[in-house]
């Protein structure tokens, strides 16, 4: 099957227990800190023990920020469509453009009779979930409602909105061919759930929704596929990347759903903090290998501020530059004593070390991503919606924390990555480098200064913040300085990094 070049994301399925709700709320705001990218909630009705999906995924909602939310999947049965529009439409309103909405046909029909619901053969659910669709994005359409006329829903005189705030997706959860194809002609992603779909079956389902897809005129690409997982999916943490990189390059499934035990903190961070990123460096680093897709394939026009080379010669990769401000009062060096290395007039390069050059570059973008979740740690301290304890351990637990700051540390985070396939054995990149070119001698030796310095100001960092926990009194003004200086001090240090190492690292590469 194809790669449809989806950029991997990873959420959290959650049991919405009613005897544990306080489980389930600190699991989804465990999964926000963490950097994951959604929290679904499965929604069961007719289940006494379960707390009601549509008002739980609201309060989950007022105690994120950055998750997307949707049930996994909605009773379609028992919600009907025209309401449920507008539920979802209000929760993409009230979570600034972070819901979605996951959609079923139904199933246990005794269960749902038993609350009032119809009780639909096979294909009626299919035939009702097909009609609900249509009513759904009638009422997300601004302008006049199109008169529908279905056998189980219609709409007659009803008027549009609210309106999501952002393109608001249809997951459906699809197993059959009749509803595969309601996926492909209609839906924006299709959820199905390992337990109901081993990965052995994903190829010959993925093949009738493209099918279908491509006879409505559509790009079988524009369906996002999303997969439900179970906690033992896989035994080992290479196992999971192994197989979750292989599900994404192969058979085109990119947002993985983990079954999460609610308390069950070491399996969430596991997840968050050790398979979330490899399986996207993973992805990545295949991606990029000759002979398949590149970004920017050789001869290519170059991008808006692509850097170039006296020669001419394009690199096509550009630097991410310092911010224009400092949010602290200085930082723990003199950036006007940084040496500098000007690239060879006569520079060439390859699509090989174009890939080590953009790699260096994602490293970093993941560091100043943790850098973004640092700071809103500590609004949600200074807002009293996490304790401090809470805060230091999610910290700890960051890259940039347990980051050694050598350096090999860029070098062992691309060979943890790609040794994984064998395609890549060196694994002393910088030293490497420096034989090669002992011109760029003196802004290594300056790299490796500023990493001692930034190991200090992460010191201060956590300094501050023990400083709270001795005194639950105590403002967050001196972490927020600290926070600052942090993020002045890493901010430089990446970019001039970048500055000085694209074009060697392009025109040696790791071969």
């Amino acid at each position: 099957m194809p790669d449809y070049g989806h950029e991997p994301r990873f959420g959290v399925f959650v049991t919405p227990t009613a005897d544990a709700h306080d489980q389930v709320v600190r699991t989804a705001v465990t999964a926000d800190v963490l950097g994951l990218d959604s929290v679904s909630i499965q929604d069961h009705p007719y289940q006494p023990a379960f707390l009601d999906t549509w008002t739980l995924l609201t309060h989950l909602a007022a105690h994120t920020e950055r998750v997307h939310l949707f049930p996994n999947v909605a009773n379609l049965p028992l919600r009907p469509p025209a309401v449920l529009a507008r539920a979802a439409a209000t929760l993409d309103i009230l979570s600034n453009g972070r819901a979605e909405l996951g959609l079923g046909a139904g199933a246990f029909w005794d269960a749902i009779a038993a609350l009032g619901g119809p009780r639909r053969t096979a294909g009626e659910a299919v035939e009702a979930l097909a009609e609900a669709v249509d009513v759904i994005r009638a009422l997300w359409t601004p302008g006049r409602t199109p008169r529908l006329e279905g056998t189980h829903y219609s709409l007659e005189g009803a008027k549009s909105g609210p309106f999501p705030v952002h393109d608001l997706g249809i997951y459906l959860g699809a197993y059959k061919p009749r509803m595969l194809r309601l996926t492909g002609r209609v839906a924006d992603g299709w959820l199905p759930s390992s337990g109901y779909l081993p990965p052995a079956d994903l190829a010959a389902a993925n093949k009738v929704i493209d099918e279908a897809a491509l006879a409505a005129g559509r790009d079988p690409a524009d369906v996002v596929r999303l997969y439900n997982l179970s906690p033992d999916f896989a035994r080992t943490t290479e196992a999971w990347v192994e197989q979750l990189a292989e599900l994404a390059l192969e058979e085109g499934m990119s947002h993985f759903v983990l079954a999460v035990d609610l308390g069950d903190d070491r399996a969430l961070r596991a997840f968050a903090e050790e398979i979330a990123p490899a399986v996207r460096e993973l992805v990545e680093a295949e991606r990029l290998l000759p002979g398949t897709r590149s970004p920017e394939p050789v001869g290519a026009a170059p991008a808006p501020g692509a850097q170039a080379t006296s020669s001419g010669t394009v690199l096509g990769v550009t630097p991410t530059p310092p911010p224009e401000r400092l949010l602290s009062d200085g930082l723990p060096w003199d950036e006007t004593t940084r040496p500098r290395v000007a690239a060879p007039a006569d520079a060439t390069y390859d699509d090989s070390g174009r890939q080590q050059s953009r790699h260096l570059i994602d490293v970093h973008d993941h560091l100043r991503a943790e850098l973004a979740q640092l700071r809103d740690l500590i609004d949600q301290v200074a807002q009293g919606q996490l304790g401090v304890g809470a805060a230091r351990t999610a910290i700890n637990q960051m890259t940039m924390r347990q980051n050694s700051w050598t350096l090999g540390t860029y070098c062992e985070s691309y060979c943890r990555v790609v040794t994984t396939h064998h395609t890549l054995e060196d694994v002393s990149m910088f030293p490497r480098l420096r034989r090669l070119e002992p011109r760029i001698a003196p802004v290594v030796e300056r790299l490796q200064e500023e990493h001692h310095a930034i190991h200090d100001v992460l010191e201060q960092v956590d300094r501050a913040l023990v400083a709270m926990v001795g005194d639950p009194d105590q403002d967050v003004s001196g972490v927020r300085r600290a926070v600052d200086l942090l993020t002045d001090t890493l901010l430089s240090h990446l970019a001039y990094e970048e500055e000085q190492l694209v074009d060697p690292l392009a025109r040696h590469g790791l071969q």
